[in-house]
Order: C-alpha cells, then structure tokens, then sequence
C-alpha cells in the first residue's frame, strides 16, 4: 500500500464513499474525528515520551460516535463502512459517559 498513488477521480470516489456511509446514521446524533498527527504518550510515574506512535501493527485512524438503544444497531451500521473495502477493520463498543 506505500507506493499507490489515487488518482483525483479515485479520491473524489472515495470521498463520496465516507460522505455516504456518514449520512446513513447523521440523524442519531452522531459525531467523528480522527487523531492529528502529534501527541505524546504519558505513562505511570509521570513518565512522558514522544507519539503517538504504535507499538502494534495496528492503530487508531479515526472515532466516531453514534447514539443507539442497542449494540447490534451499531454493528449493522458498521457493517457499511468504507474502510471495510480496502481491508481496515471496525471495532464497535460501548461509551462509558462521564459525567463531571
């Protein structure tokens, strides 16, 4: 996957797929974001080092939230997205909410 280079038709496509796959389930109060590219890592004993880098071959690309009564909802939304057609992977969990 280093070396392919989309073309702007193949990245317009693309796009679209996402934008889709979004407004499938904008209406359950839905949210999204990716992690930006610098960040650090803080461990017990207030030790803090350079990141975020995995030490694992897979990382986090990207969150989104949606308001459901029930975990197979989700899934069935899941099943949908675009990440699934280039070999990525969805992990679907429960949001713990804190309330402060």
């Amino acid at each position: 996957m280093g070396d392919f280079k989309p073309t702007p038709e193949q990245i317009k496509a693309t796009e679209k797929q996402w934008v889709d796959w979004f407004g499938t389930f904008a209406s359950r109060n839905a949210g999204g974001s990716r992690p930006g590219p610098d960040g650090k890592t803080v461990r017990a004993g207030n030790v803090v080092t350079d990141g975020p880098y995995a030490e694992i071959k897979e990382i986090l690309m990207g969150t989104t939230v949606v308001t459901a009564d029930a975990i197979e909802e989700v899934i069935e939304i899941a099943k949908g997205c675009p990440i699934l057609l280039v070999g990525g992977t969805v992990e679907v969990r429960s949001l713990i909410v804190m309330d402060m």
